[in-house]
């Protein structure tokens, strides 16, 4: 490995994508550039980056077995590949998940540099700026695949649920929070659930996967199959990621 690091064939992809980046920024639009510099990025050691929804798809769920049955290969996280993606990158999935430390897509999906978009918020809680930061890379490079990512007891979504229920109001912004994941409250009090909390969590990431499908720019990508939006569950007691809805075929 360490002979491959200081190759000249190494330099030589560096320097080429260096190369190609500064063409660029002399003759093409801002779109341009960004788009041949995610068509100039680097396959991965383990292999070439997954083009459609489903084998991105089987990708991160190939990952996420191996987190399940500890049989992690830690791909793509060495100095080589940190260089490698020094100019450009190209990644295949895009998954928006919760704050909760214990659910980190890249360790629950065995994933490495390059490979992930991650957006995180309190409860799967979106807005304008989340929204926008999920749209990135499936608008700009082609990212074939969106995974809204929930997980057992939450406490965002714990919280939320009580305040809502109660009419007590979170401190600070939190508030906000507990507001934006008030359809999800909704749909659980019209349910009736034995675990509220937990129905609610689940609610709210079927409601943002469904959103994200059905949205304006996403939408065309969507009926194309070119991108797939999947609504996903992860347990903490296993770390199994359970798959709501939106795989694609």
């Amino acid at each position: 490995m360490s002979g491959q690091a200081d190759g000249p064939g190494r330099r030589t992809l560096l320097t080429g994508a260096t190369s190609l980046a500064a063409v660029c920024l002399v003759g093409c639009s801002s779109a341009e550039v960004m788009n041949e510099m995610h068509k100039a990025a680097p396959a991965s050691l383990t292999g070439p980056s997954p083009g459609t929804p489903k084998a991105a798809y089987e990708r991160l769920m190939e990952g996420n077995k191996r987190w399940v049955t500890n049989a992690l290969q830690h791909p793509d996280r060495d100095p080589t590949r940190r260089e490698l993606l020094a100019a450009n990158q190209q990644p295949y999935g895009a998954v928006l998940s919760c704050i909760d430390s214990r659910v980190p897509p890249e360790l629950v999906f065995d994933t490495g540099l390059g490979d992930l978009f991650v957006m995180r918020s309190g409860g799967v809680a979106v807005g304008p700026i989340i929204t926008g930061s999920v749209e990135y890379g499936p608008m700009t490079g082609g990212t074939p695949l969106i995974v809204v990512l929930g997980h057992q007891r939450c406490g965002a979504v714990s919280a939320a649920y009580k305040a809502l229920r109660e009419g007590k109001p979170l401190p600070g912004n939190l508030q906000a929070i507990a507001e934006a994941l008030r359809p999800a409250y909704e749909q659980t009090v019209r349910e009736s659930s034995a675990d509220p909390a937990e129905t609610m969590a689940r609610a709210q990431v079927k409601l943002t996967a469904d959103a994200l499908r059905g949205n304006r720019d996403l939408a065309p990508l969507v009926s194309k199959r070119v991108l797939a939006v999947v609504s996903a569950y992860y347990s903490l007691d296993t770390g199994q990621v359970e798959i709501l809805d939106g795989a694609p075929a």
